[in-house]
């Protein structure tokens, strides 16, 4: 009997999991493959809400790699990339993954893809060839490209730029956002059963509030930049204010220590979640007038749902937007919201498409894939010049 071909797919936050949740279901219910989930960073941290809980929910963890998240400093961050590369070494030399599938630019997955090349296991990289020129996060999406053997791109411009940092065209595949397969899976939650379960009615509007650190900015403007955002929303009259606390990039506790004091205050109007989880995440975009701060999901999420995006700062920079995006600095709030809320604008969201979105079942696609590859022609990969 042929043995199975074992992927192994690592998630470090709750949005590459929310992200990878399709691709996880499409492999788990695939009889000719074996799923092995490896979970770690913000996973495993009482401060981030212990996610791996609602992981285990729906899938084995197989692995659980706990790196040091008590600092968020560059130094703290930087040792645990480190202690990160050596677990993973281990992780892989015990479970003997056929591919590790990664998605996104986070530090720890950058730990996880070079211990996965020196062991020469080909890696899968899904969200590459995309900018977001205020992080770090930039840096190492590209340095995870360079390391990865197959590629799952959004849009085809982002496929141009895998191509054009070397790799392979035949290896580099656009079927779209893998994570908007979620729209159409999960059976999202009606007004009603999404207030029951965040314990809170909703006002006459209503904004989803996702602010990381930009990482490419000192600790001093990232905590003035913050103080002047939560400012101007106080000033939002009939509005509930939606907070889910930001990553463990460096400066993230002093965004959710910020967040936390202010909805103490103000209880009447504002909640914070350490995660939503997909469910309750994609259900809020049902009914919130728009996302605001700098997470992609504004970008990539929220054009489905027809609602605007008000994307703060740098950090997003570069990326592909829909006309749902109002990019704002601090500064500027005021005229953002002025727009967001203008008949002109609110009458254009019923048009816009989505432009990380390209025909759907893009999880099952990727899992095709990753199930015939014939992994001995991609691990000694050339370099492509143009």
């Amino acid at each position: 009997m042929r043995q199975k071909r074992k992927l192994c797919v690592i998630t470090g936050t709750r949005a590459d999991y929310g992200l990878l949740h399709p691709l996880l279901t499409e492999i788990k219910k695939d009889t000719t493959l074996t799923l092995q989930l490896i979970v770690t960073g913000m996973h495993l941290s009482p401060e981030f809400g212990l996610t791996y809980k609602e992981i285990e929910k729906d899938f084995n963890i197989d692995k659980k790699i706990e790196i040091l998240l008590s600092s968020d400093s560059g130094i703290g961050i930087s040792k645990a990339m480190g202690l990160a590369q050596i677990s993973f070494a281990e992780t892989f030399t015990d479970l003997k993954p056929d591919i590790v599938i990664v998605l996104g630019d986070r530090y720890e997955i950058f730990s996880a893809v070079a211990s996965a090349m020196i062991l020469k296991i080909p890696i899968a990289h899904i969200s590459g060839g995309e900018l977001t020129q205020g992080a770090i996060d930039d840096s190492i999406r590209h340095a995870i490209t360079k390391m990865s053997h197959i590629h799952f791109v959004a849009t085809n411009e982002y496929k141009k730029r895998v191509n054009q940092l070397g790799e392979i065209p035949n290896n580099i595949y656009n079927f779209g956002e893998s994570g908007l397969d979620n729209i159409l899976n999960l059976s999202l939650l009606t007004k009603q059963e999404f207030e029951k379960s965040i314990h809170f009615k909703l006002d006459k509007h209503s904004l989803l509030i996702t602010y990381h650190p930009t990482t490419k900015e000192s600790i001093d403007k990232i905590k003035l930049d913050f103080e002047k955002i939560i400012l101007h929303l106080d000033s939002l009259e009939y509005t509930t204010l939606i907070f889910t606390k930001a990553n463990s990039d460096e400066g993230g506790r002093m965004i959710n220590k910020l967040i936390v004091e202010y909805v103490n205050k103000n209880k009447n109007k504002a909640i914070v979640f350490n995660s939503l989880g997909q469910l309750r995440y994609l259900s809020a975009l049902q009914f919130v007038d728009a996302v605001v701060g700098n997470t992609s999901s504004g970008i990539v999420e929220a054009p489905s749902f027809k609602i605007g995006a008000i994307n703060i700062g740098d950090r997003q920079k570069g990326r592909i937007q829909a006309d749902n995006v109002i990019n704002s600095t601090t500064n500027n709030l005021n005229d953002a919201f002025k727009i967001l809320y203008s008949k002109s604008f609110q009458n254009n969201l019923k048009n816009i498409t989505n432009p990380y979105y390209k025909e759907g079942n893009a999880s099952f696609k990727i899992k095709e894939i990753l199930k015939t590859i014939n992994l001995q022609k991609i691990i000694n990969k050339p370099f492509f010049d143009l």
